[in-house]
């Protein structure tokens, strides 16, 4: 039979397709976007007449063939989940941009106030393989040293290769024993921590560098942020962030004119290079705790509105942002799921070098002066704890109203679709009731769910080319 000769996956996926349910699931995949991983949920929507409490509608997963309704699973990794991260990541473009050119409750005169795109990195924890490119673009040797040195356990301390980007060797240690892995454990531990410092230190070094008290600064200025944490190949973890000058009201009200560009620029240099974080728990018989910093690698680069003129443009700002919003420690070479024994780290498809971190996270969880990080709790993001997108209250639109904004369209285009009253009149009344029912994909849907997120991204391609060519 001709069955007997295709792959199990291939021969799974026709007999999904065989299934008395196969159409309305597949329409449901088709309305999370061809999630890798939906929730699947069980209940009911009622929808009543406020005044005499007449069913005027009435969904049951009872009645669905499928027994049960697919939800999104909203992962922001692309790693997990491909059609979930790419909302994500819209919406993380919106929110970037709506800060820099207005929109979305954010009036557009926001993109005549200072504001800079900020890189915060690591410092260096040892030499590790780099791929390094001239200024005609070619890619140069990775550590080209004289005389061929060696380090104290006989390891070359230079590298001749060209690494290109996609080299598995960029980001490992030239010598795994001189790399300083705890040093580089701790400095991720606490680099969200370094970050609040950061914007804590932003304010006290504007007010000292203009000659003006706090309190004066806070009636006339406000600083307001975005920033999307981003792992390097060594994996160690280093911010790009929006930060922007504003009026006392925020977006809506306008900087003093005597704070500038260049202002903005010195005042971000020296709050960098003053905060540091202590790396473990003070001990009054020892010695006092390493403080980590950020690294010499700072970037300040002035934002404009369109042409780079020294600068960066804000379009290409916030589609920079939202790329990495979507990534995780996985872009380091680590898995994106949390590892329960220390036992299991061996038998991990990751490089050594990540091996050689991850074990670090689970060996300093086990000293006394670091019992108070979850360095086992985040082996699997190598050290890693912070939140990957954050801003300032005041930057722009949030992710919920935007998820909202989404949510409350989808539900008037089913009113309008069902011939319900407008709820904004108080007529009706709706009631539901649902039940978590497991997760993820079965046996042979894999290939319909990649096949619909496939022709939804396609679709969505070609509406922003069409959209392009209009204006």
């Amino acid at each position: 039979m001709i069955l007997d000769h295709l792959s199990d996956e291939t021969r799974a996926a026709l007999e999904r397709a065989g299934m008395p349910d196969f159409a309305r699931w597949q329409r449901m995949v088709y309305a999370t976007g061809g999630c890798a991983q939906p929730i699947r949920l069980r209940g009911e929507r009622l929808t009543l007449d406020a005044a005499t409490g007449e069913v005027l509608d009435a969904y049951r997963t009872a009645d669905e063939p499928t027994g049960f309704l697919l939800t999104a699973c909203g992962n922001r990794r692309a790693s997990r989940c491909p059609a979930c991260s790419a909302v994500y990541r819209d919406d993380t473009y919106h929110l970037i941009i709506s800060g820099l050119q207005g929109g979305k409750g954010v009036p557009e005169e926001v993109n005549a106030h200072p504001r800079a795109f900020v890189t915060l990195t690591a410092p260096s924890f040892g030499p590790v393989h780099a791929h390094r490119l001239g200024k005609d673009g070619k890619t140069l040797p990775c550590r080209p040293r004289r005389n061929a040195p060696v380090c104290p356990h006989g390891r070359p301390e230079g590298c001749g290769a060209r690494h290109e980007q996609d080299d598995s060797r960029v980001g490992q240690a030239l010598c795994e024993s001189c790399y300083d892995y705890r040093g580089a454990v701790l400095w991720n531990a606490h680099a969200g921590e370094l970050w609040r410092r950061f914007t804590q230190a932003l304010p006290v070094v504007l007010a000292r560098l203009l000659g003006v008290r706090r309190t004066y600064l806070r009636q006339v200025l406000r600083l307001s942020y975005a920033k999307v944490a981003e792992y390097q190949a060594r994996g160690l973890v280093h911010f790009h962030a929006v930060i922007r000058l504003d009026g006392p009201d925020g977006p809506t009200s306008p900087p003093p004119s005597w704070v500038t560009l260049a202002v903005l620029n010195a005042v971000i240099r020296q709050a960098a290079a003053r905060v540091t974080v202590p790396a473990s728990i003070p001990s009054p018989d020892g010695p006092p705790p390493v403080l980590l910093r950020w690294g010499e690698q700072l970037d300040v680069r002035p934002i404009y509105i369109s042409a780079d003129l020294n600068g960066v443009s804000d379009q290409r700002v916030a589609s920079y942002v939202a790329k990495y919003a979507t990534k995780g420690a996985e872009s380091a070479g680590t898995v994106d799921r949390r590892i329960r024994d220390v036992n299991d780290i061996a038998g991990l498809a990751v490089t050594e070098h990540t091996r050689r971190m991850i074990f670090t996270c689970f060996a300093l969880s086990n000293l006394p002066q670091y019992r108070d990080i979850p360095l086992r709790q985040w082996a699997h993001m190598l050290g890693y704890r912070g939140h990957f997108s954050t801003k300032s209250r005041h930057y722009s639109v949030t992710l919920g109203r935007l998820r909202q904004t989404r949510a409350d369209y989808q539900a008037e285009q089913a009113r309008l679709r069902l011939g319900l009253p407008d709820p904004a009149e108080n007529t009706t009344v709706t009631l539901s009731e649902w039940h978590y029912a497991g997760s993820g994909l079965r046996r042979g849907e894999e290939f319909w769910a990649e096949q619909a997120r496939q022709r939804i991204a396609v679709a969505r391609q070609l509406a922003k080319e069409r959209k392009g060519h209009a204006c």
